[in-house]
């Protein structure tokens, strides 16, 4: 879920991408877990039900990558999925807590589907969305199927993403969190793999979603902050390494009290009544020299269109005439957006 930062963003940090092509030729390292999740949310009947294949496995996930990963490729994007490796110790608690809450929200669908109030069984539908170890091999196999490139992560793999941005692998990471912006991702892309059209929750309303693009330095130049006293921040109001925060600080409050007092250890002297789970110095430490590697391989390569069509129609019944447009359209993009402009990536970057 990683911290909200949302309220502490000023708007001249932020730029709307209002057609993907204005990322023309960029290579974007993705969130996997956090697009995977989106898909597995998003993609479902209206009673939440997902979409599933004829011996009743679930297909949203591998639904929403293909044909999204294959608009991001139509407009020139050249995407790298980066997985989640081993989860750090400092997040058992937050990952018990979620689990806590996804078995509740199931109950809770059912409880809704019985007394046949679709919207809530909707809702709780998508909260109780799980992404096993079973969906992330098969997205793997696909990616490399359409001849698309994923990383494997030692551990978190927004670090990982923000590492190779650093490194000028990629020219920005994408999530919804912003936890790559304190992992020291120069850019964040939000909303590239859920853009368009949503429903509001528990309204009838829907809006347009447009990706977003927020640079790390433009940020804490208009805060009048460091990278580190971001993740102070962060640390105050709750990350995924203390869910919690501190109680009763917001946004607003945590901003003063670190521009005031300059760090959060000064910050924790006012405050002897804070709680937290594990060292918030150990946090902080993990945030600014996380686990990554350096042995991957990044490399885009004509898909095998056979091993797709065995992937998708095939094992998972999907259909015949959406999938072979879609594999049209992704051969297209690779010999016109990446083939024909094979020329090192640094070419691609700048």
């Amino acid at each position: 879920m990683g911290v909200d930062l949302r309220e502490l963003i000023p708007d001249k940090a932020v730029r709307t991408i209002n057609d993907l092509r204005e990322l023309y030729g960029k290579v974007i390292a993705i969130d996997a877990y956090n697009a995977l999740y989106q898909f597995l949310t998003a993609i479902r009947q209206p009673d939440g039900t997902p979409l599933m294949d004829l011996k009743g496995r679930v297909t949203s996930h591998l639904s929403g990558l293909f044909y999204r990963t294959v608009n991001l490729m139509e407009a020139c994007i050249k995407p790298i999925y980066v997985f989640d490796g081993k989860p750090p110790e400092l997040k058992s608690r937050e990952i018990a807590q979620r689990s806590l809450i996804k078995n509740e929200a199931l109950i809770k669908y059912k409880d809704a589907l019985e007394r046949g109030d679709i919207e809530t069984a909707r809702r709780y539908a998508q909260i109780s969305s799980k992404l096993t170890n079973e969906m992330v091999e098969e997205a793997k196999e696909l990616l490399s199927a359409m001849g698309v490139p994923w990383v494997q992560a030692p551990s978190e793999g927004e670090a990982q993403a923000a590492y190779m941005t650093l490194k000028n692998v990629s020219w920005s990471t994408a999530s919804q969190d912003y936890d790559s912006i304190l992992f020291g991702s120069p850019r964040l892309i939000r909303n590239l793999t859920i853009s368009g059209k949503r429903k509001l929750p528990k309204k009838d309303i829907y809006v347009e979603v447009k990706p977003e693009l927020i640079e790390l330095n433009t940020l804490l130049s208009s805060l009048a902050i460091t990278r580190e006293q971001l993740i102070d921040i962060a640390i105050l109001l709750g990350t995924d390494y203390n869910p919690d925060g501190v109680k009763g600080i917001g946004p607003k409050t945590a901003l003063k009290l670190i521009k005031t007092y300059g760090s959060l250890e000064k910050v924790l002297k006012i405050l002897p009544e804070a709680q937290f789970p594990v060292d918030p110095l150990k946090i902080r430490e993990f945030f600014l020299n996380p686990p990554v590697s350096n042995e991957y391989k990044v490399e885009w390569v004509e898909p095998d269109e056979k091993r797709v069509k065995e992937l998708l129609v095939v094992q998972h019944d999907f259909s015949d005439e959406r999938v072979l447009p879609a594999l049209e359209r992704l051969r297209k993009a690779f010999r016109e957006c990446i083939k024909s402009k094979v020329r090192g990536l640094d070419a691609w970057i700048k």
